[in-house]
């Protein structure tokens, strides 16, 4: 089932588009943009055994960009009628305005761009009691893990975001983006204190989701990552070949090295890898691709925020950096076709490069194996958070879930450490790369205040040598 986004922008036809494009292109604009936005959400929160949150939200509106130059001038409105559009469009005008005047005429071609990711059953039409029942089901399974447990969390949350974007080049597209995601975060109590654990599942799809996902298992996996680091020993500390599992990983990559190759950072000479297009910049065994089509990836789109199609974007391609991602601004000055990275938090926002799906390709080597080939070292079976700095590329992250390697075997659990390391140093260091390729958990990606969905993977692979900080001595 498809659902198309006209039938909640219905009243932004083709007309009232053009005229409002001819309105904020008056005065001399060069360039101008409307992107209009319904969206809709419900979240569920249900914690120590009884619903603690259930809210729901929609929020329309429209944004209004006019370029003159080097300029740019930005406005929105929540009112989407067609006097609200025009008045916005002034307001985006006069902020860009460099002299000029006279009338354009704006001619659009409807683009016809199929979604990648169709929906069977919007989740708006289930209702409530079900996805308590959910909840429920979750929350039970947690707490039947091991007396241990002390707290369990789960959420629920479902979006329906339609977008229509239309600008002065002749683009006119729509995208309808429904989105579910389920999450469990469970708290166990022993000897060593108190540990966590967690657990999601999320895709760009709709309630579906729970029709190939089981929230029981969800919630065990939970529970048993928090009960497992009870018995935990400290991580060691130094220089040691890691391990990632296959889909943990991919936000180191994703953070590390995927923010330094958006067009943003290489003109502002903040990348490390600014200038560096057709070098060797990681070992001949990776090969780093940004993908907005996968289907049903938490970073799947039909059109980028700005109306243009996605596409798969290799980055790096057996460790020779190709190309960077590429937003409609930063495309226009380097005379570039075929931007498909421009994304906003919502029609309130600009509109920036970022990331939609990224991820490293298969290699060879069976995860075992790898394994086997260490002799000593750190499994890291999920990473948390982090920081980095773009333009060095040096990063800090923790392990939420790792363990020993010794003699070639995975051993002992360890306690929550960091992996410091910097991010080309990383790409030149991936001694083995395995061919069980994984897509992670579902993320939200912050940059400049603004936060858009993402999806990140990799296969299990091997760093010859990362720092771990752990307490061991």
């Amino acid at each position: 089932m498809t659902h198309a986004a006209g039938d909640l922008l219905a009243s932004l036809d083709e007309g009232v588009v053009t005229r409002v494009l001819g309105r904020a292109l008056a005065t001399g604009g060069e360039f101008a943009e409307l992107f209009a936005e319904d969206r809709r959400g419900s979240l569920m929160t249900f914690d120590d055994g009884r619903v603690e949150d259930l809210s729901s939200g929609r929020e329309r509106g429209a944004g209004i960009r006019v370029v003159v130059g080097n300029t740019t001038g930005f406005a929105h409105t929540a009112e989407l009628t067609e006097a609200g559009l025009l008045a916005a469009a002034e307001a985006a005008s006069a902020a860009a305005r460099s002299g000029g005047g006279g009338v354009r005429q704006v001619a659009l071609s409807r683009a016809r761009v199929e979604s990648p990711s169709p929906v069977e059953v919007l989740p708006q039409e289930v209702g409530k009691a079900r996805k308590v029942e959910l909840l429920r089901r979750a929350d039970h399974s947690a707490r039947a893990a091991g007396g241990a447990v002390r707290q369990v969390t789960v959420n629920y949350r479902d979006s329906r975001r339609q977008v229509l974007v239309a600008n002065s080049e002749g683009v006119f597209a729509t995208d309808d983006q429904v989105r579910v995601r389920f999450g469990v975060s469970v708290v166990a109590s022993g000897d060593t204190g108190m540990q966590t654990g967690g657990e999601s599942a999320g895709a760009t799809m709709g309630f579906e989701l729970f029709a190939t996902r089981d929230v029981d298992q969800l919630a065990r996996s939970a529970a048993e990552r928090a009960l497992l680091k009870l018995r935990a020993r400290p991580a060691p500390s130094g220089q040691l070949p890691v391990v990632i599992k296959a889909g943990s990983g991919g936000v180191l990559f994703h953070e590390a090295c995927g923010h330094g190759l958006e067009a943003d950072h290489i003109a502002k000479q903040v990348s490390v890898f600014a200038g560096r297009v057709g070098e060797q910049v990681a070992s001949p065994l990776v090969t780093l691709v940004d993908d907005g089509t996968m289907t049903h990836q938490w970073g799947a789109m039909a059109i980028d925020d700005e109306g243009h199609p996605t596409k798969r974007n290799v980055l790096i391609d057996q460790g020779v950096l190709t190309d960077y991602m590429w937003d409609w601004l930063r495309a226009r000055k380097e005379g570039r076709a075929g931007p498909a990275n421009g994304r906003r938090e919502s029609y309130q926002h600009l509109p920036m490069v970022r990331m939609t799906n990224t991820f490293l390709l298969n290699g060879d080597e069976s995860p075992e194996e790898i394994i086997r080939q260490t002799p000593y070292g750190v499994y890291v079976a999920q990473l948390g958070g982090g920081q980095v700095n773009t333009t060095t590329g040096d990063f800090v992250f923790g392990m939420t879930e790792a363990y020993l390697i010794e003699d070639g075997q995975v051993t002992e659990p360890l306690r929550d450490a960091n992996l410091i390391g910097n991010g080309p140093e990383v790409l030149r260091n991936i001694d083995v790369v395995g061919n069980d390729f994984a897509m992670g958990w579902p993320g939200t990606c912050g940059k400049q205040g603004q936060g858009v969905p993402v999806g990140m993977g990799q296969p299990t692979l091997r760093v010859r040598a990362l720092t771990v900080g752990g307490t061991a001595r």
